[in-house]
């Protein structure tokens, strides 16, 4: 079975920016084993709750809407698409219309 630490093993990151559900203490070593600045809130049932950058975590909010709004489009949630070029292009397309707030 291929854990979450496995997948940031090899991983080259500055910040380490996820929710409450990636709290584990492996998860957490893994990353400052490897230089990495962890911004995951800790859970509320931690002996030890850990300090994490309040304003950077208030970012992932942001990014998390903006990939729920993307899934909201039929074409990109079900990827109707053929090719790994017409779904990208289906994604650039519906960024445009998000940011310049056409719809």
């Amino acid at each position: 079975m291929l854990l979450c630490v496995d997948l940031i093993a090899g991983m080259e990151i500055d910040v380490l920016l996820a929710d409450r559900g990636y709290d584990t203490d492996m998860i957490v070593e893994q990353a400052v084993k490897s230089g990495t600045k962890v911004v995951i809130r800790p859970k509320k049932n931690r002996k030890m709750q850990r300090e994490y950058d309040k304003e950077l975590y208030k970012e992932r909010h942001l990014i998390e809407n903006v990939i729920l709004a993307l899934k909201r489009w039929q074409g990109i949630a079900t990827r109707y698409t053929k090719s790994a070029a017409s779904f990208l292009s289906a994604l650039y397309l519906r960024c445009i219309v998000l940011f310049t707030g056409l719809f």
